[in-house]
């Protein structure tokens, strides 16, 4: 998958124009969740790191970024710090395998750095876009 506009589809849900960008180095992940969010009527922007990621975003912000914590170029961490200060509205969901360490801990640190919600993989599509569905509506009713 390259990175960019993967594409868009609508849905008569509440969330018909909303934009996500997707940042993992697993490209078979990162296709899977392009799929999922295309299918709930997003629409969908892909990057496979933290940096081609903060690169996308600056270029086209996005309502919901789903960002991995462990990738090159750019790690999660920072990138969600560099999201927060270019567009604190921005809803963040970090997603992470943990690998040596443990995903709780990674996790909880990107949390403490601005992240809305948390995610541990391996987590399944339902999962993740009904947390997405909740930042959004939370957001929308906010405005």
């Amino acid at each position: 998958m390259r990175s960019g506009r993967v594409g868009h589809a609508r849905s008569e849900g509440g969330l018909r124009g909303c934009r996500v960008l997707l940042i993992d180095d697993d490209i078979e992940l990162l296709r899977q969740m392009a799929t999922a969010f295309l299918s709930a009527g997003y629409e969908v922007l892909a990057a496979p790191d933290g940096q081609a990621g903060l690169t996308r975003f600056t270029a086209n912000p996005t309502d919901l970024v789903v960002t991995d914590i462990i990738m090159p170029n750019r790690e999660g961490v920072e990138t969600i710090m560099a999201l927060k200060k270019a567009k604190p509205s921005v809803k963040v969901i970090a997603i992470s395998g943990g690998y040596r360490v443990g995903p709780a801990d990674f996790l909880q640190l990107a949390r403490h750095v601005g992240a809305d919600e948390v995610l541990a993989k391996p987590f399944g599509p339902a999962e993740l876009l009904s947390l997405a569905a909740g930042l959004v509506r939370a957001h929308a009713s906010a405005a």
